[in-house]
């Protein structure tokens, strides 16, 4: 049977290309993803991208405004591997003006659920967390992993 392996890439759709671009410009490089520019259909495309990922930014064909409790996505969250690089994070990006909730522990989550939140442009929210113990778990012992 054919096992998925990760996500190769994720397309969001923004409504300013320029100012989103700003903006991942900032997260993504403090995360340490490359960027390149491409064309398609004559619609400029950004792409952040590191070994396991591709996030690419292109434009919207409407103005409609992101809701993440109507059907669809209502968040992205991209993990770091442990609490101390999310503080880095999150310190990284307040000092380039961009707005994060403060690193904490959410145990009514997980006991070792470390994050924080910002939203983009036009409303995504993004969550950045650390690897937690039943996540390595689950990755490590998959032949026999129960939770």
């Amino acid at each position: 049977m054919p096992e998925v392996i990760g996500i190769d890439h994720i397309y969001v759709t923004v409504s300013d290309i320029e100012k989103s671009e700003s903006f991942y410009d900032a997260v993504m490089g403090v995360l340490g993803f490359r960027k390149k520019q491409f064309q398609l259909g004559g619609e400029k495309h950004v792409q952040y991208y590191n070994r396991h990922l591709s996030y690419i930014l292109r434009p919207a064909r409407t103005t409609q405004v992101h809701n993440p409790y109507a059907p669809g996505l209502h968040h992205f969250c991209l993990r770091v591997e442990n609490e101390n690089e999310v503080k880095e994070a999150a310190a990284k990006l307040k000092d380039q003006n961009i707005f994060v909730s403060e690193p904490r522990l959410y145990p009514e989550y997980a006991p070792d659920y470390f994050a924080v939140f910002l939203d983009d442009p036009d409303g995504l929210r993004l969550e950045i967390t650390n690897y937690r113990q039943e996540r390595r778990q689950r990755h490590d012992n998959w032949q026999n992993f129960e939770p």
